[in-house]
């Protein structure tokens, strides 16, 4: 039996201890219990400053702890670093300048009556000025174009040039100094990735800020807007809301690079955004900086691409290629007369099969093997003819 006069107060719950064996063990259990408090103190400092790092504070109330974010994102980093580049752009017009609109009464001639009759979006790429935006924003040759920036200034803008085949145009104003937007790589772009879109949204809810992911590449469109539709080739469907007024606008990638040039939207569907790539856009630039406009290649044909359904219902020879097809019109024939394709001896339901080589299908259609040249330039063509291949060299035009 233990001493009673021994002092208990240490451990009492283990009074009835004697052996030195058991004494042993509890000490061993008191330093395993000492090393596992100051474990625990020392996690929870470095685990605070490793939250407090990323924003995170835990706050001790008791026996709860809350946890306080400090939110700070690459999506609100991209924004704040894009926003100051991305301009709105103001359509005016003097109303007398319609036909059969007129504010005098009298024979004084016409009184000026200049409203504002639409407006999209753009963002500036060089410092002094050069902006990109879609050529149905700024299609108008008869009105006139003021930009609008962040910080409240305005400017006169000038049409530098609009592409004849796709959806672009450049737009310049008298100024220096300004933030500007890094153009991207569209070639390698992959569906789900983030993707951000800023814009006029609605022609008054400046730079509108939505997000999302690219929800598929290298879709075809006709796309319909100003006075014109147009068929667009390989271009970038996002579910980022895109609505009347972001055209022109910026799609970026979640490092804040421009990817696509906002364009359409399909109003049959929800959140059915298309956007221009930004390769197509840097093509466009360098035509320009090397002509002093934005110029294309023209062949001068109507083609339907064929694919398998194509082929069984009209009976072809291949399934793939661009099968030449009139418009069913005189004024939509099926080769252009004197254009590329017609001195080069291209005539009406003759299938193109390859271009340089390259196999023209689905995935690679002929506007699209195109892009890659310029006016002036000689191509191969592979072509079927009246059930014969042949080869031909065709000299290509410009697209006015």
């Amino acid at each position: 039996m233990s001493n009673s006069n021994e002092d208990k107060s240490l451990l009492p719950s283990f009074s009835e201890v004697s052996d030195k064996s058991d004494q042993n063990h509890l000490k061993l259990l008191g330093v395993v219990a000492l090393l596992s408090f100051l474990f625990g103190i020392a996690g929870a400092v470095f685990g605070s400053a490793f939250l407090g790092e990323r924003g995170l504070s835990i706050t001790s109330l008791g026996d709860v702890r809350t946890v306080s974010v400090d939110e700070s994102s690459a999506v609100i980093d991209v924004v704040n670093k894009s926003s100051p580049a991305v301009v709105s752009i103001i359509v005016s017009k003097d109303l007398n300048k319609i036909p059969g609109y007129s504010t005098s009464p009298f024979n004084f001639g016409p009184i000026p009556d200049v409203q504002e009759i639409g407006g999209g979006t753009g963002f500036i790429i060089t410092d002094d000025g050069l902006i990109m935006t879609n050529k149905h924003v700024v299609e108008d040759t008869t009105a006139t174009y003021t930009v609008l920036t962040t910080d409240g200034k305005k400017y006169d803008a000038t049409v530098l040039s609009r592409d004849p085949v796709n959806d672009i145009a450049l737009v310049k104003i008298d100024a220096s100094g300004l933030p500007t937007l890094i153009l991207g790589d569209s070639a390698n772009l992959e569906i789900g990735q983030s993707v951000i879109a800023i814009g006029n949204s609605l022609g008054q809810y400046q730079n509108t800020v939505t997000t999302g992911v690219v929800s598929g590449i290298g879709r075809s469109i006709t796309a319909s807007g100003g006075s014109t539709a147009e068929q667009l080739e390989g271009v970038i469907q996002t579910d980022a809301a895109i609505n009347p007024g972001n055209s022109g606008g910026p799609l970026l990638d979640i490092g804040g690079s421009v990817i696509g040039i906002n364009t359409a939207i399909d109003s049959q569907g929800q959140l059915l955004g298309f956007a221009i790539p930004i390769n197509d856009a840097k093509r466009d630039l360098d035509s320009f900086r090397k002509f002093g406009r934005i110029v294309k290649p023209f062949l001068g044909i109507r083609y339907v691409l064929i694919n398998q359904t194509l082929k069984e219902e009209n009976n072809l020879e291949v399934d793939y290629g661009a099968l030449i097809v009139s418009g069913g019109t005189p004024s939509n024939p099926a080769v252009i007369p004197g254009s590329a394709a017609d001195k080069a001896g291209l005539r009406e339901n003759d299938i193109i099969l390859e271009i340089n080589g390259k196999k023209i299908e689905q995935e690679n259609s002929l506007a699209a093997e195109l892009k890659n040249f310029n006016p002036d330039d000689q191509v191969t063509m592979k072509i079927l003819s009246r059930g014969e291949e042949k080869t031909i060299t065709v000299t290509l035009g410009e697209s006015k």
